[in-house]
């Protein structure tokens, strides 16, 4: 996240959260904090909300005879939780979110498991 603030009064500060547009580097990557570990409420509800009724996602003895051999967090959720991380530093200041080119979830999210963006 990119903070700075500014004085607008006597020992008064606002906070100043967010990059412009103009403020990004085609090339750089930004990384925000603190991270997020997923416990498994999140991933039952954002799942049935969502009416994805997968059982990999909540059913631990069909999850036990997976490839991953418990639960996988759904990958929506991770997608958001990881989409709601940068906001604060590339959406606080836009008028809209910027575009997603190119998305690649390259591991599985567990239950337990601290996620960063």
């Amino acid at each position: 996240m990119s903070y700075s603030a500014k004085e607008v009064g006597p020992n008064r500060f606002r906070e100043n959260i967010g990059r412009y547009f103009e403020d990004f580097v085609i090339g750089h990557i930004y990384e925000h904090r603190p991270g997020r570990t997923i416990n498994e409420a999140d991933n039952s509800w954002f799942t049935l909300l969502t009416m994805n009724t997968h059982p990999l996602h909540f059913d631990h003895e069909y999850a036990k005879h997976s490839e991953f051999g418990k639960p996988l967090v759904n990958s929506a959720f991770t997608l958001a939780v990881v989409a709601g991380m940068s906001v604060s530093d590339t959406s606080q200041k836009a008028v809209a979110n910027l575009g997603w080119n190119d998305i690649k979830l390259t591991a599985p999210v567990f239950v337990g498991d601290t996620i960063y963006a």
